[in-house]
């Protein structure tokens, strides 16, 4: 059994950063608040609907970013984002879809296929593609993975403005340090169970460090 017992709320207007080893089982929790999985016993609700009761809802209100980027290399990246907003039933006009690409420096490249793309670049298509829909929950899984410093502080101002629009954030990360900038708290998933669940400003990097061995060791 991968996941345990595991108690875990996100509120409104908070980043909530999720640290575990790998196999932890960060991933398959996202995948269950996203609705690709459906849990074996237990309950998980998004914005207030249930996640196997109501999938249509839950889906409706999140926004999800993979480890991967998925999207079509054979496309360009304008297409990728056209064919993106009208499958998801919001279709977006030329202007919101070079808005999109403008925001991760992509505007140059909107004409271009994917295939030539470099890996930061797919992730910020990937990005620009999220942020199109307008979520109320963010499950972001190694969100800063292949991001360029210049892309960084983008993700980190975008997280920053969207939870203060009263968003709400869990974001599965191996950092310790450089990419929680925007986190209010910290969790550490192990042995399919949360080890530790606490605000970010009560712990420091190296605290944080020797609990993450500590908890991670024990799940061994």
């Amino acid at each position: 059994m991968v996941l345990d017992g595991v108690d875990l709320s996100v509120s409104a207007g908070e980043v909530v950063a999720l640290l575990g080893a790998n196999g932890a089982g960060k991933t398959t929790l996202l995948k269950i608040l996203a609705t690709l999985m459906k849990p074996t016993r237990g309950r998980a609700t998004v914005a207030g609907a249930d996640c196997v009761r109501d999938p249509e809802s839950v889906r409706r209100a999140v926004g999800v970013l993979a480890h991967g980027a998925y999207v079509y290399e054979d496309l360009t990246a304008l297409e990728n984002l056209s064919f993106w907003s009208e499958f998801s039933g919001r279709p977006a006009g030329a202007e919101t879809l070079h808005g999109a690409l403008a925001d991760v420096d992509l505007a140059a490249f909107a004409d271009e296929r994917v295939r030539s793309f470099s890996a930061g670049m797919r992730r910020r298509l990937g990005l620009a593609r999220l942020m199109l829909s307008a979520p109320r929950v963010l499950l972001l899984d190694e969100p800063f993975a292949g991001l360029d410093a210049r892309a960084r502080k983008w993700l980190e101002d975008r997280l920053a403005a969207f939870k203060e629009r009263g968003g709400a954030v869990l974001m599965a990360t191996h950092s310790f340090a450089r990419d929680l900038g925007t986190v209010d708290r910290l969790a550490i998933l192990a042995a399919g169970r949360i080890a530790l669940d606490v605000p970010r400003g009560r712990i420091d990097a190296d605290e944080l460090r020797r609990l993450y061995a500590l908890h991670t060791e024990d799940a061994l």
